[in-house]
């Protein structure tokens, strides 16, 4: 659960990372809405690596439709239609 600070309380920079850290993920918050959330590094990473996963299942989901559907081209066909396209 993350733990809710206001704004006021990242002034002790030493405090406040020492709080990310311990904590993993912090709420600051402005005039008593969230302004802002902090993580730690590792949490960060974390959820870095989550997005890439999401990305590259989806781009494999898409591979495969494609595949069924027959709307791809060889690797082969499509070099040798550009080089034909521009000469190369």
């Amino acid at each position: 659960m993350a733990v809710c600070v206001p704004v006021r309380d990242m002034k002790s920079t030493a405090e406040f990372t020492s709080l990310v850290d311990r904590e993993r993920d912090v709420t600051v918050t402005r005039n008593g809405y969230a302004a802002m959330h902090c993580l730690s590094d590792e949490q960060y990473r974390i959820v870095q690596d989550e997005v890439a996963r999401a990305k590259l299942l989806s781009r494999m989901l898409l591979a495969e439709r494609e595949l069924e559907s027959g709307g791809y081209q060889d690797y082969d066909e499509f070099a040798a239609a550009l080089r034909g396209e521009y000469g190369l």
